[in-house]
């Protein structure tokens, strides 16, 4: 590899107590994790709530980033969302001063640690179970729920890396 950079999470091999079945995901996770931390250095908390042509603003994403994986994997172990979860769920989105860049990234970071945790416990004979999902419990499986929080959480981690450049090209 060029300088320091390691390869993608993917091609640095199993992680040792992921199940083969859920690797896709985990490497997922730690890729988004990954990529939003290096992309947060240095952003202003002034920038956290602007919107660039009418779309998301970085706190929203960094905000929603965390409380769906955190509904989606509680949905998959076959509970329900916590009043702390739909608490979280009603302020996406909702500025206040005691929110910054900081703040959100530790969070999605600690949700990431906690996904993965729930990964290594998770036994293969559970992924075709299903599961159901919001209020009117929609059914899904196990390993619908696990693969849609990996690639809910990669599209709009592209979609705050857009919008992040954009505010950071601003000010300049």
């Amino acid at each position: 590899m060029a300088g320091n950079k390691l390869p993608e999470v993917w091609l640095r091999g199993p992680l040792s107590d992921i199940s083969p079945l859920l690797q896709p995901v985990a490497h997922a996770l730690l890729q988004a994790r990954e990529e939003l931390n290096e992309l947060m250095i240095g952003f202003p908390d002034a920038l956290l709530w602007n919107k660039v042509a009418g779309i998301a603003s970085p706190g929203f994403h960094l905000q929603h980033l965390t409380g769906v994986l955190g509904r989606l994997f509680t949905y998959a172990k076959g509970a329900v969302l916590t009043e702390k979860q739909l608490t979280f769920l009603a302020a996406e989105g909702k500025a206040t001063e005691d929110i910054n860049v900081a703040l959100l990234v530790e969070q999605f970071n600690l949700q990431v640690d906690s996904a993965l945790e729930q990964l290594a416990v998770t036994d293969d004979s559970v992924l075709s179970q299903v599961r159901g999902v919001g209020r009117a419990q929609i059914p899904s499986t196990v390993i619908g729920l696990y693969v849609h929080a990996a690639e809910h959480t990669m599209r709009h981690l592209g979609q705050l890396l857009v919008t992040v450049k954009v505010l950071k090209s601003t000010l300049i």
